[in-house]
């Protein structure tokens, strides 16, 4: 069903700093865009790029300062809004290096990302950075084998160290972590409290990857009548919910959602940038396609992919290396007359190209047809099928590569213009492509 328009001013009152329901997106007739609803963020948020903090802790991640930087500088150029780094108190060189990328003049916001202790938020403060994302866990497991604080230490401290970095004047996020785990009275009240006392934003972490979609619609949805904040989600992908779990925060009224590129982080890592846009251009096209350069992100995850030396999954949103490719004939011909009959996703849209795949059992004619016509070749549609036969012969008796298929295509053309009847009428007027 497609959106519709609705007034904004419970959604102004709701927290979202976008004023105007689902951004103010003028939304085109779309039949994957959802029921329209005035705490919906699905047309307009925010995402705070956590490559360089959550991407750091991958296992395979050592990111030194050169790399930090073409990291940043390039999601900056992709249009983040924010970049999230690590904590300048983790060691010496993660505080020069957030110094370092602060002084770069970025249009993106720098984040630092701190425990809920004075001690790591002074030190945040003194490197330059836009604002700081504090956290501590609120569930029963990380209060008792963590830091060992109460609820009440947990509120008490929140609010001296969000008054601390208001008072410098920086954005803050206070967040819960584990909170999909933690008790709901406990998680509320300490919500309302930090909101009281001016944070930007308060934040859910799906920390251990537990969360389905629905808790994350009930959890937000409750915590968007608590709190007059945006709302921040950071989801892990344990189950494989991330980008899912993203999109129903979106849904029931969060703001903005962390990322990383490839999704890498602590264990199966977070919502990766890729795919959550995959899934947001479906549903907002007008609004992703103008904030965003998407022909950047396969420049990105290659760079992040190099850094961390693993292979861009095959199956990755968008970029993975069959993305767009058809191969089944049935698929083929319907690609051919009209590509949406089986692609959600413009590759154009990114950059990329999409593949109707020709050599193999599954191939059909009409596929076999627009290679013929690419090699510069002639036939009619009864001898492109033949030669389609011959391809799928082969394909029966051992896997077969493009070179293979084209030989046939070839040889088969050639014995069409060997025939007597071609004889006579002298040699065929078709430039032969590729040979």
């Amino acid at each position: 069903m497609c959106g519709t328009d609705a007034t904004n001013g419970a959604n102004a009152a709701n927290g979202s700093t976008n004023g105007k329901p689902n951004g103010g997106a003028k939304f085109r007739s779309n039949p994957y865009q959802p029921v329209g609803d005035f705490l919906s963020n699905v047309g307009s948020f925010k995402i705070i790029e956590s490559t360089l903090r959550e991407g750091e802790q991958f296992a395979n991640a050592y990111f030194d300062t050169e790399t930090k930087i073409k990291i940043a500088k390039a999601l900056d150029a992709f249009g983040v809004d924010y970049i999230e780094l690590t904590s300048p108190a983790a060691s010496e060189q993660s505080r020069k290096d957030c110094e370092a990328i602060c002084k770069l003049g970025l249009k993106a916001k720098i984040l630092t990302h701190v425990r809920c202790d004075m001690r790591d938020a002074k030190l945040a403060v003194e490197t330059g950075v836009d604002g700081l994302d504090v956290v501590i866990g609120t569930s029963s497991f990380l209060r008792e084998h963590s830091h060992g604080k109460d609820m009440a230490y947990i509120e008490k401290t929140a609010i001296e160290v969000i008054e601390y970095i208001k008072s410098k004047g920086l954005e803050v996020r206070f967040s819960s972590e584990d909170s999909f785990r933690s008790d709901l009275v406990d998680l509320l009240s300490l919500y309302r409290a930090v909101d009281k006392v001016g944070v930007n934003r308060v934040g859910i972490a799906d920390t251990v990857g537990c969360a389905s979609p629905r808790q994350v619609y009930d959890l937000v949805r409750t915590l968007r009548g608590i709190v007059s904040c945006d709302i921040e989600t950071h989801f892990h992908d344990d189950k494989g919910c991330s980008i899912a779990n993203a999109y129903c925060a979106l849904e029931a009224g969060a703001t903005h959602i962390d990322t990383s590129v490839l999704g890498i982080g602590e264990r199966n890592g977070i919502t990766p940038l890729g795919g959550l846009l995959a899934r947001m251009v479906v549903t907002s096209p007008e609004y992703v396609k103008s904030k965003y350069k998407l022909h950047m992100l396969k420049e990105i995850e290659d760079l992040v992919a190099e850094a961390v030396e693993i292979n861009t999954p095959f199956n990755n949103p968008i970029t993975g290396f069959c993305a767009f490719t058809h191969k089944a004939g049935i698929h083929a011909k319907a690609i051919l007359n009209n590509p949406s009959t089986y692609e959600i996703l413009n590759p154009a849209d990114f950059g990329l190209t999409r593949y109707v795949h020709f050599a193999s059992r599954l191939t059909g004619w009409n596929a076999v047809k627009t290679r013929v016509g690419q090699l510069g070749l002639v036939m009619t549609d009864d001898q492109v099928k033949e030669v389609t036969a011959k391809i799928k012969a082969l394909a029966d008796v051992r896997p077969i590569a493009i070179d293979d298929a084209d030989s046939i295509i070839r040889s088969f053309h050639l014995t069409l213009h060997e025939q007597p009847e071609a004889a006579q009428n002298g040699p065929p007027a078709v430039e032969v492509v590729g040979q």
